[in-house]
Order: structure tokens, then sequence, then C-alpha cells
């Protein structure tokens, strides 16, 4: 019986056992049904139609697609772009610097050489290599995208995401974004004929920007679907250009594990790795040299001018590059102040900024520069025009008609320019004045011209080349510059002959031209003897003006080569066939004369288009036959540039949260045919335009626009005082110039070139701008905006006050 009992009760839970078991599995499959459902129904509100859920995609996010910008959503919830890098007509890989330029310089199909012509054809190959991986890459990730995008042109290269609007409330109260909250207030009213061109298009519209958005921190809500459809053309306009490749056609999404305030481990993971490979490999220190905050290390090099076996021709005035360039940092002056603004800079600038007053104690009476107060002030003088450059640059006018400021004459070299007060007061002509002096007696005077926002560097006419092109200045002007033209067969006036265009003018006001002492007199007849075997014409030498009490004799180059061929005496000789005009790298001066250019086709056989008709058009001497530096047919490339640096540098105005009211001296570090600067021509300031010496030479091309520029190696630190440039801009500079270069140098002379609070722009791969945040960051910079997709990235950052504490010795820097 217990047996049976016990069986019994053994069988009566095996019976409820069984039950429990079906309704724990009905329950079971019931709730995993229901959060299918869920998980459907959220999943599709979520993810954007174009992006599937390919592994591969989510593991490239995790790598590569990150967001980060220093923008938050405004209170009304409308948008207004970012940044734009949409290369629109420009070929596949348009801005990429590595591949193109190599492919520019290897085919030889074109006529853009390099002022460095060395070339590595294994790296060339690897790089095109590289692209072309890219390009399929980009074209199997855009078989997946919905109907809809142009399937050729300029939709090849556009990205359709959003972008979002910057928060005056989140900007650390910075006066930044003020004004730019006030321009975004307009922008969909300025986008009405963009938003019809992108539906010409047929463009398609994300739902949302994919990655992270980070503003110091603080994380930005997802935008709704709904925005999307209202602001769709307006943002794909905006935001269709964050990259210069077509190898970016879609941001992959990742947006429903980055919802609102949560980021992945991934990216969290990525981020601290980064923090802590920052601190450990960046250690900075402070330069201590003798010229302390004015340091220039390729000017202050006193070991190797120790060594000069001469200084006759003012070689110890010249470049002299240390073999290891510094990767200290330059100390600032104590009591250094955010630079005035322009104009009020013009004519005054802070004593703490550039604390020099040795110049006001020799030229003050010259009204070069006075002490008053805290300030230091400029009276609009100098030597030979002490009440005032205006005056002065219209009586040049008044003598020579054709001079035409800002019309036919519109980019000049002002040869020992002092503290540059006449290039200042040319802006009011609508003129550009490349400026020069050596950095000599005259303590820190292209210090003063630079901080008063006048363009300037620090260079000697001594034993070699400008660094510009031949045939590129309207005028070259000296007045007083204390050049001795005359001397060694005239070895300096010819290389101002060199620069000169054909047809230009030589405008010198030197104590020669209206005094008449034994001195003077001799250096007049031996220039007028000199100046006619180079078949210069004396157009005009005038009289005493009655307000600076100063003469101006004007010289005219010759147009023709008739005169050359009818000397009696060949001398100056005629530059051997051979001799490039263009190169000015390091190359030693000749006394010789190049024969001006007859070929209709050929750069200086023609004046250019008066300004600002000349900024636009594309230069005479562009052929299609010539291959430009992108791949296409010269003029077309020089067309679509332009117009691509107008549609990135609206969306730098509108979008970047910069207050451009305080930015005056911007440097392009790599301009190509000057397309930013000539998009930024509205606003009120100059822009320094850099070819690296191992780029095309394309800048004659920029000169022929109505801008000015010089070349350069970055390797070497820039002929420029510490605290010269209120923004940099680097467009696919720094992944090139670290294959030969030494980084952590290049980024300690972008530090010593830009003010405290000013703004480095960076273009780059993902890869090195990676590279560069970690080393900014460990500067104590304030990373702005990045953004990162699949191997493009952007980046601007804001330099800070900070300076390290450890001091470094710079041994050769020592008088």
């Amino acid at each position: 019986m217990a047996l049976g009992k016990y069986s019994r009760v053994d069988n009566n839970n095996n019976t409820r056992r069984s039950s429990s078991y079906c309704s724990t599995v009905t329950i079971v499959v019931f709730v995993g049904l229901c959060l299918v459902g869920i998980w459907m129904m959220t999943s599709s509100s979520v993810v954007p139609d174009q992006n599937g859920d390919d592994p591969a995609q989510e593991k490239k996010n995790q790598l590569e697609d990150q967001v980060t910008q220093v923008i938050n959503e405004s209170n009304d919830g409308s948008n207004t772009p970012q940044f734009e890098d949409n290369p629109g007509d420009l070929p596949e890989d348009a801005t990429k610097g590595d591949s193109n330029v190599s492919l520019a310089r290897d085919d030889g199909t074109g006529n853009l050489n390099t002022q460095e012509n060395q070339e590595n054809t294994e790296e060339t190959k690897l790089d095109e290599s590289k692209k072309d991986n890219e390009q399929s890459d980009s074209e199997s990730v855009e078989k997946n995208n919905d109907s809809g995008e142009n399937s050729g042109g300029q939709g090849d290269f556009e990205e359709n995401s959003d972008d979002k609007k910057a928060d005056p409330e989140e900007s650390n109260g910075k006066p930044d974004s003020d004004e730019n909250d006030k321009k975004s207030d307009s922008e969909d009213g300025e986008k009405k004929p963009d938003e019809n061109s992108s539906e010409s298009n047929g463009d398609k519209v994300d739902g949302q920007i994919e990655g992270k958005v980070d503003q110091n921190d603080n994380k930005e809500s997802d935008k709704s679907s709904g925005e999307a459809k209202d602001d769709g053309q307006v943002k794909n306009q905006s935001s269709n250009e964050v990259f210069p490749s077509g190898a970016q056609s879609e941001l992959l999404s990742e947006t429903m594990t980055q919802n609102g305030s949560f980021s992945t481990q991934a990216t969290e993971s990525k981020n601290e790795k980064e923090a802590q490979l920052s601190s450990k490999e960046y250690s900075w220190k402070l330069c201590n040299s003798t010229a302390g905050p004015d340091y220039i290390p390729c000017l202050d090099n006193w070991e190797a001018i120790r060594h000069l076996p001469s200084t006759k021709h003012y070689e110890h005035r010249e470049r002299h590059c240390p073999e290891e360039p510094p990767t200290c940092l330059v100390p600032l002056p104590e009591g250094y102040k955010r630079p005035i603004e322009w104009p009020k800079s013009r004519e005054k600038i802070w004593y703490y900024n550039v604390p020099h007053t040795k110049l006001a104690q020799i030229k003050g009476h010259q009204n070069w520069v006075k002490i008053t107060g805290e300030y230091l002030t400029f009276p609009g003088g100098g030597t030979q025009f002490k009440h005032g450059a205006l005056h002065y640059i219209d009586f040049i006018e008044e003598s020579v008609p054709d001079v035409a400021w800002g019309k036919r004459s519109r980019v000049i070299l002002d040869v020992g320019c002092g503290v540059a007060s006449f290039g200042g007061f040319l802006f009011d002509r609508n003129v550009l004045a490349m400026s020069f002096a050596p950095k000599d007696e005259h303590e820190a005077q292209v210090q003063f011209a630079l901080e008063r926002g006048i363009p300037a560097v620090s260079a000697v006419m001594g034993t070699k080349r400008l660094p510009y092109p031949g045939r590129v200045f309207d005028i070259v002007h000296c007045a007083r510059c204390r050049v001795p033209w005359h001397i060694e067969g005239g070895k300096l006036l010819l290389e101002l002959n060199r620069v000169l265009r054909p047809g230009g003018f030589f405008v010198w006001s030197a104590t020669p031209v209206y005094q008449k002492i034994p001195e003077d007199v001799e250096i007049w007849e031996a220039m007028v003897e000199l100046t006619k075997a180079m078949c210069w014409e004396l157009v005009n030498k005038t009289s005493k003006d009655a307000v600076n009490g100063v003469a101006v004799a004007t010289f005219k180059k010759p147009t023709s080569n008739d005169c050359y061929e009818q000397r009696s005496q060949q001398e100056p000789p005629l530059c051997p066939e051979s001799d490039d005009t263009n190169a000015a790298w390091n190359v030693p001066l000749q006394t010789c004369m190049h024969k001006v250019p007859v070929d209709a086709s050929e750069r200086g056989s023609q004046w250019p288009e008066q300004w600002p008709a000349r900024l636009e058009k594309s230069p005479y001497w562009l052929l299609s036959s010539q291959v430009g530096v992108y791949g296409k047919a010269a003029p077309e490339d020089f067309a679509a540039d332009n117009e691509h640096w107008k549609r990135v540098v609206k969306s730098y105005i509108n979008g970047m949260g910069i207050n451009w009211s305080s930015v005056r001296n911007v440097m392009d570090m790599r301009a190509v045919y000057g397309g930013f600067a000539a998009a930024l021509k509205d606003l009120n300031l100059w822009v320094m335009n850099v070819v690296p010496i191992d780029s095309p030479d394309t800048l004659p091309i920029i000169f022929e626009r109505g801008l000015f520029g010089m070349y350069h190696d970055w390797c070497e630190s820039f002929s420029t005082y510490p605290r010269s440039y209120d923004l940099l801009h680097a467009d696919h500079l720094f992944s090139k110039v670290k294959k030969r270069c030494n980084l952590a140098a290049v980024v300690a002379e972008v530090d010593r070139m830009l003010r405290p609070e000013g703004k480095l722009i960076i273009r780059d791969k993902v890869e090195t701008i990676s590279e560069l945040e970690n080393m900014l960051r460990s500067m104590q910079w304030e990373v702005r905006m990045t953004y990162s997709k699949d191997k493009e990235g952007f980046l601007c950052v804001q330099k800070s006050m900070w300076r390290p504490k450890e001091v470094e010795m710079i041994t050769y820097a020592i008088a």
C-alpha cells in the first residue's frame, strides 16, 4: 500500500509537471513573439532605409564611422549646415593629396611641375592601388542604397546625411557661437536655390546623421524622421560634401546603438585608449632660446650663422634651418592678450603682445610706431611717407595713371617694408601687398606688421631667389628699402625682373631719386644705366611731393624681346633656355634675364583680366590639352575646384561656430588653385596661399587670380614670427608630410604660427586625423568639431593659452 500510495503521488506530480511545462512554453513563445514584434516596429522606425544589418558595416562603424561635432540641437529644432565638402564636378579623390599629386606628376601629360622633383614610383603605385580599393568598397556599398541617387556625375560624390544646428546655450559662452546663431536664422532663405538644385538631381536624403555627436562631452538627441523630411533638401545640400572623395557615399548606421546619451562600449574603449596613448606618447617642452617668444627656427640658428664664411651678401639674414626641427613649444610673452581686431589693429596693437621699444625709439620721428600707454600706435607713416600712406599711394597713381590700383594692379611686392603701413593702406584700394623685410636691427618690424593684420614675411634679398614664381607681381615697390640694386651687375634688381610681370612697374622712391648729395647722384646714374641695359623704360620721375617731401621714379618692364635683341652689348646677359624662371626654392641668384614670353598661349604674354574679373576666370594659358591636378582638362579642373571651395567655405562660414570678424590673418597650408582663398574674398581678411615644394606647381595660377602666396617645405619652419595667424587650413597636407617629416615637429610649427584662440581646420585621412587629434589634445587644444567616415576625416580645433612647464634648451639657437 505504501508503494501504491507513493506511486500514486508520483504520478500526480508528473501530471502537474507536464501541465506546468506546457504553460511555460506557451508563455515564453508568446513573450518572444511580442518582443520580436516590438523589435521589428522599433527597428523600422530607427534604422534608415538605405542601411542594412550587414555585420561588416557594424564592424566598420565601430572602427571608423564616428561623428564628433561641437554643436547641439537648438531650441526651435531647425537645422543649419555645419560644414560641407562636396566635390561636385571634381573627379574622384579630387582633394586627396597623395595619390592625385603623384598621378599628376608621374603621367607627364600636364605642365604642372613641382618645386621638388622627387617622386617615389613604388609609393605612387601603392597609393593608386589603395584608391582603387576604396572605389571598389564604395561601389559595393552604394549598391545597397535605395534608388533615387544619381548614377554618375555629382551624385556619385555626394553624401546624403543630416546636419545638426549649433545651440547657443551650449557653446561654453564663447562669442563665436553668438554670431553663428544669428547667421543660422537666415539659412532657410539662403538655401532655396540649392534646394531646387538638389531636387532636380534626385538626390536622396537620409533620415538621420549616423554616428556619435558630441559637444564638450554633452550628447545630442537624435533628429526625428519628420524633421528630416521637412528640411531634407536643405540638409542634403549642407552636408553633401563632408569629404573630398567619392569613396564615401553613405554613413554607416549605428543610431540604434547610439541613441540619446548612450554610446557604444567600442566607442568608449576606443576613446579611452586614445586618451591614454596621447598622455603617454606626447610630452611637450618649452623652447629655451635667445629669441624667446619671438623664436623663428630657420632664422635664429646661431650655430649655423657663426660658421658662415661671409656675411657680405646678408647670408646671416637668410634661412639656416636646423637638421632636426624643434619639437618644443615657443613661450608666450608675459601679459599676452587676444589681438585687437581689424581695422582697429592697423592703428594700434597691444604693447605686451610685441613688447619691443627699440623701433619706436629709432623710427618714432618717422611715424613708424609710437608707444602710447598700453598700446603701440602706428600713425600710418613710414620713412618716405611720414604724413600718411594713403596720400603717398595716390601720389604714385597720379604720377603714372596706368598703375590703376585695384584694377590693373592687384598683387604687388613691397621690398624692405618696415612695419608695412604701405601694404596696410593698400587694402583700401583693393590691392594685396606681399611685404617682406629681414629680421635685423629694426627689431620686430615684420612682427609689428603681422600683429596689425598686414601680410608680411621675414626675408632678405641675399644670395638666393625669392620663394615666388617668375612673372607674377604686377608692381614691385621699394621706398628707401636699403637694397644696393646697382652693384654686382645688378644681380638683386635682376631678381626683381624675374618676379615682375612683363609690362609691370618698378616703383622706387629712395633718396637717390631726389637728393643731390654726391653719393645719391652716383647711385641714380648707375641705376639709369642698369635699367636701360635691362630694357626697362623710365615712365616717370616726379618732382618732390609737397606733403611728404619725396619723389618717385617708375620703371616699366618690356613686353617683347625686341630691345634685348637690339642691345649693342649683351650685359646683363640673357639666361639660357634651360633656366626655369619658376624654380625658386633655395636656387642661387644669377646675373641674367629671362626672355619675355611671346607665344599667345604662354603665361606672361598677356596681362591678366582686371580685378575682380581675374579671380573667377580660368587663366588664358591653362589649355584643355593640359591635365589638371585632379585629372580633368586644366580649365575644367580649375572651374570644378573653384565651385567646390565655394560650397565648402559657405558651410565653414555658416556652420563652424567661428566668429569670422575676429579672423584676419589666414594661411592655406596646401593651396592648389587658391579656391579656398577665393571663396573668402568677401570677408575682411587675407590668405597666405602656400604651395608645398613637393606638390604640383600651381602657384602661378594663384597669382594670376589676383591672390598671393609662396613656396615652402613643411619639414622646415615657416619664415614668420610666432603667433602670426588667426586661422590655419590644411587640406590633405599632414598625411603626405608625415611620410618624410617628423609629424611632431610640424605640429609644433603649427602651434608656433597660430595665435592663442586661433583655429586649425584639417581635412585628411582618418588615421592621420586621429593621430593629430591626440597630439593636439595633449597640448590642451580644444577640439571643436571632428567628423570621420570611411577613410576620410575632418577636425577643427582651437589653440589654448597652455604652455608646458618643462624647458628644453635649444643649443643652436643660443646667441
